[in-house]
Order: C-alpha cells, then sequence, then structure tokens
C-alpha cells in the first residue's frame, strides 16, 4: 500500500497544464497513490519524441510506480506508447476528464482496467465538465473556454488529438471568473486550442468578442482580462471593439500566423494571406496604440523557397511582433504536408535561426522603448512580475505577490525590464 501522491509531468501547451489540474484533482478524489502521470504533446515529431525521453526518465526515477501516459501523443498515436516497457497504461484525452477512468483505477490502481483506453476523439461533442478554479500563480488564473479545432490545416495533427471545437457555454465562464475574482485573482485568461472559433456550437452563435465583452460586463471587479492564442482571421467586431474601448483588456495578442508568403500559407490550408496578417496588426495597433503582438512561425514548411521565406521573415517587421515562438517545421505522420516535397534539414535550422534572430531584435526594439514610462505591473513573485503587454519586469525590492503595482521602467536586463 502506497502513501505516496500522484507524480504529474506536463509536456506542452497551457491548456495541457490545465488539464493537468484538473486530473490531479480526479486522481485525489479517486484515492489514487504511487503513480506517475506523463501528459503529452503531439505538436511536433520533437514533442512526441521528447515525451518518450521523459517516460524513460521518470520509470528510472520510479522503478515501482503504475506509469499512466495521456495527452494528445497518447490520442493520435496510442500504439506508439502502448509498445514502450515502462508504460503501464494509456488514456486517450476523453477519458482523462473523465472521473470514471479514475475511480476505475481505483486506490493504488489495483483493478482489471484495459492498458490502452483511447477512443474516438471526433465523436465528443461537448466540453467535459472539469472546469476548475484557476491555476497558475496566485496572480493569474487560467480559465479554458473552448477545445478541438474544425480546421484541417495541412502541417497539424492537433484536431485528431483534440477532436473538432467545443465551447463552454458563457454563463458557466462567467461564473468561474467571478469565483476566481472572489478568490483574489487579479488576471484570468482565457485558453481553448482555437479560441477565435468560441461560440460556434452554442445556440446563436455568438463570438470571442461577445464572451469578452459580457465577462468585462458582468464581473467588473476583474481587473485584467487577456485573451490567449488567436486567429486573426476570425476576430469578429464586438472584440475589435473591446479592443478599443476596454482598457481592462490586456494589450498583448498571441497571433497563430504560421507564414508569411501566400502560397505557403495556401499550401498551409490557412484562411488568410500576409496581406490580412498586417491589416489587422495595424487596425488593431490603431485602435490601441500600446498593442504588442506575439506569433506562431514555423520555418522550412514544404516547398519553401528562400523568396518564400524571406516572405515570413520580412512579416515580421510588417507585422511589427514582439513575441516570436518559431517551430522548424517537422512532417507529422498522416498529415497531408508529410507527403509533400521536404526542403533540406539544414536549411530548416537555418532559417529558424535567421526567424530567432529577428525576433530578439524585436525583442530589445520593444524593451528599449519601455525606458522611462510607467507600467502597472502584476506581481508574480516578489521580484518579477508583467506589464500589460506581458512583458517581465524584475524589482530590486520585493513587491507584493499577486498585486498590481505601478512601476516605473528603469532599464533593460536580457529581456526583462527593470524597475
Amino acid at each position: 500500500m502506497s502513501d505516496k501522491p500522484p507524480v504529474f509531468a506536463t509536456l506542452g501547451c497551457r491548456l495541457n497544464a490545465y488539464e493537468t489540474e484538473a486530473m490531479k484533482d480526479l486522481a485525489a478524489q479517486a484515492g489514487i497513490e504511487g503513480a506517475v502521470v506523463v501528459n503529452t504533446c503531439a505538436v511536433t515529431s520533437e514533442a512526441v519524441r521528447k515525451a518518450r525521453q521523459e517516460i524513460r526518465k521518470l520509470r528510472r526515477e520510479h522503478p515501482d510506480a503504475r506509469l499512466i501516459v495521456t495527452g494528445c501523443a497518447a490520442q493520435t498515436e496510442p500504439e506508439t506508447f502502448a509498445r514502450m516497457a515502462e508504460v503501464d497504461q494509456v488514456i486517450g484525452n476523453i477519458e482523462k476528464m473523465n472521473p470514471a477512468t479514475w475511480a476505475a483505477m481505483g486506490p493504488n490502481f489495483i483493478g482489471n482496467t484495459e492498458r490502452v483506453q483511447v477512443d474516438d476523439i471526433m465523436s465528443v461533442t461537448e466540453t467535459a465538465g472539469h472546469l476548475i478554479d484557476g491555476f497558475g500563480t496566485r496572480s493569474r488564473a487560467y480559465v479554458q473556454v473552448q477545445n478541438g479545432c474544425d480546421h484541417r490545416c495541412t502541417f497539424c495533427i492537433i484536431p485528431y488529438g483534440r477532436g473538432n471545437s467545443r465551447s463552454v457555454p458563457a454563463g458557466v465562464v462567467v461564473d468561474q471568473i467571478k469565483r476566481l475574482v472572489d478568490k483574489g485573482y487579479n488576471e484570468v485568461v482565457l485558453t481553448g486550442v482555437d479560441l477565435t472559433s468560441w461560440g460556434a456550437d452554442l445556440p446563436a452563435t455568438p463570438r470571442l468578442g461577445d464572451l469578452v465583452m459580457r465577462i468585462l460586463k458582468l464581473v467588473p471587479d476583474l481587473p485584467r482580462l487577456r485573451i490567449s492564442s488567436i486567429d486573426s482571421i476570425e476576430v469578429d467586431e464586438n472584440l475589435m471593439q473591446a479592443i478599443a474601448t476596454e482598457p481592462r483588456l490586456m494589450p498583448h495578442l498571441h497571433l497563430s500566423l504560421q507564414h508569411g508568403d501566400d502560397m505557403i500559407l495556401k499550401r498551409m490550408k490557412r484562411r488568410h494571406l500576409r496581406d490580412d496578417a498586417i491589416r489587422f496588426a495595424e487596425e488593431a495597433r490603431r485602435l490601441r496604440p500600446d498593442m504588442t503582438f506575439g506569433a506562431d512561425i514555423i520555418a522550412g514548411f514544404p516547398t519553401e523557397t528562400e523568396p518564400m521565406f524571406e516572405n515570413a521573415l520580412k512579416l515580421v517587421t510588417e507585422c511589427d511582433l514582439t513575441w516570436l515562438h518559431v517551430f522548424p517545421y517537422s512532417p507529422r505522420p498522416g498529415t497531408p504536408a508529410a507527403r509533400m516535397p521536404q526542403v533540406n534539414g539544414n536549411a530548416i535550422k537555418a532559417r529558424a535561426a535567421r526567424l530567432r534572430a529577428v525576433g530578439e531584435a524585436q525583442v530589445i526594439r520593444h524593451l528599449s522603448a519601455q525606458v522611462g514610462l510607467r507600467h502597472k505591473v502584476l506581481m508574480e513573485n516578489p521580484h518579477m512580475g508583467r506589464t500589460e503587454q506581458f512583458t517581465e519586469v524584475s524589482f530590486a525590492t520585493p513587491q507584493t505577490d499577486g498585486a498590481i503595482v505601478e512601476a516605473l521602467i528603469t532599464g533593460i536586463s536580457g529581456q526583462q525590464l527593470t524597475a
């Protein structure tokens, strides 16, 4: 009989981290002890490789524990993990959020449960009822409002790991945010797999902008609302209105751009062209001059020529992007892009490095422009907080954890501001 609490390891996105917190609650309710749970990511081949590496490491560290693998990689390629000698059980993304899955495994995982439990994710039509009252730092809570994706970008395996798009009703979201504010959270971040598709499956098909406006109206005590990654081509009028008129909506948007060349965007099956991205960035910044952007960009997508790559490189400055997530392309088996003519691996690495270098220059440019300004900073720990634009600020003098403090920016240290 073990009295050890389960060990959880999370790879990948914020949503995975959110769901790990929910699984901790489910495992605790089921009285599960002495287990190791690995919540995997499938976004790239490298992510799956890292998952296998993490599993082997955790098995060495916990030789006698029951080792369970779940998450997007477990959903998309369960046989890969079932074949691993280190793995005792594989459960899918539907099953991991089901209290019955954990209850069946019982205290100490004694019981005759199937080794692989992975059902058809495409059959799911509702978001799992696993909303938890926030996680993260004491200052910032994450609220999942959407899951899955209806789009089929040619490089992406995620819909096969997450299923089709499902939305959490606005009333449920508002009630949860009210509880978080009552608990003292000063910032709430809305998260999802394809956030701008929120509402398409709900009665009257509301849009993300409607949800944002409703939250800000019905939770007047919420100091800061932030939205995570969005698809700029799907942004609705109410969201633009909120950007223009709601100071409590943070001036930082992470854009799912992926590339800056029209032919590559078409081959990716994206729904926007480069001019759409530039127009959106210009309009958002016109409405909110202090707006900053992050973005995902893939280097070395199949068929990408040097001139095509140059278009991606130029997009960084044309949209004035600050926080880049650069992904060197890696083929995901089962996706259309994996069957397209591939770019040489060394060229992919070199292009990713050039993108990152431009991104670093953009960060320095952004940081330099903040020196001498006053910023409202949400403290994540006594010595570090973030501005409304999500820029890190370090403080020599300890501040109150979770508080929003007004600070004069005095300089730059690495990729942080100092105050």
